[in-house]
């Protein structure tokens, strides 16, 4: 029976996608707010070139999964990560790990849009300064190729002298994506990146993330349905801080194997 409600539509390229190789392998994750565990037993594949989304209730631990993938809760005291987080065969979670290097190669854009205070050009060049030494040429010219993939090169390239915050909220979170672009890395990790935009700034982040996928694997936090089934080719969905079911879009939205998981999808909670 089809259990999609009406609200949402899966469309065609999510049920003919099939997840490709693994980048990410998440094995037996646990995650503790000092005491208070947050996570518990999370085994997910993120597979490469891919879109993952992750959806569930407020407060389920979707935000605290994003933040162990890229180890940004390493800056905040009494916050641990239990279990295996591969990244193309390496455990993040060891000792060992290069923090500057895994955050290089697992960018993050946040719900509401961080632009420093500077100027557009200075927002985009940041990642490129912070990792590399070049030229003052070969930055120009890195800054027009992250600001020409975030699609946004034409609408502010007479504008690149400006204060970023003079920028709408939309080409804002875009110059936040070009700014991690700037480290070229290897996976994106989306936390609301549309949650407080105008439908129109949403659709073209939305585009920009089909885009994005073919040179990246991108985690994708939404609490709308509607975007889940328009840009993910993989859905998980947690709940208590567990991670209760993962599989096509096109599975999740129409055949979810979990009560939970259905309850979810058709309004009944959440």
């Amino acid at each position: 029976m089809d259990m999609t409600p009406p609200h949402v539509a899966v469309g065609d390229r999510a049920a003919e996608t099939r997840p490709g190789p693994g980048k990410i392998s998440v094995r037996g994750l646990d995650f503790f707010y000092g005491d208070t565990q947050a996570l518990t037993g999370v085994t997910l594949e993120i597979p490469a070139n891919r879109v993952t989304g992750v959806i569930g209730p407020s407060g389920c631990g979707k935000s605290t999964f994003l933040r162990v993938l890229n180890r940004m809760y390493q800056d905040h005291p009494g916050q641990r990560a239990t279990g295996q987080v591969l990244l193309d065969g390496q455990d993040i979670l060891g000792p060992e790990v290069n923090l500057g290097l895994l955050r290089s190669r697992v960018g993050m854009v946040f719900q509401s849009a961080m632009v420093f205070p500077m100027s557009v050009y200075d927002n985009a060049a940041y990642g490129v300064r912070a990792q590399e030494s070049l030229s003052r040429a070969d930055v120009a010219e890195r800054v027009e190729g992250v600001l020409t993939r975030a699609a946004l090169w034409r609408e502010v390239k007479d504008r690149l002298s400006e204060p970023a915050s003079g920028l709408s909220g939309g080409q804002q979170q875009r110059l936040c994506i070009a700014r991690a672009l700037g480290t070229r890395p290897e996976v994106m990790l989306l936390d609301e990146p549309t949650g407080g935009l105008d439908p129109g700034s949403a659709a073209a982040i939305e585009d920009l993330i089909g885009e994005l996928k073919k040179r990246l694997t991108i985690v994708l936090i939404t609490h709308n349905l509607q975007q889940a089934a328009r840009c993910a080719d993989q859905v998980a969905f947690f709940y208590l801080g567990e991670m209760l079911e993962a599989g096509p879009a096109s599975q999740i939205f129409l055949e979810p194997r979990q009560p939970r998981t259905r309850d979810f999808i058709t309004g009944r909670f959440g």
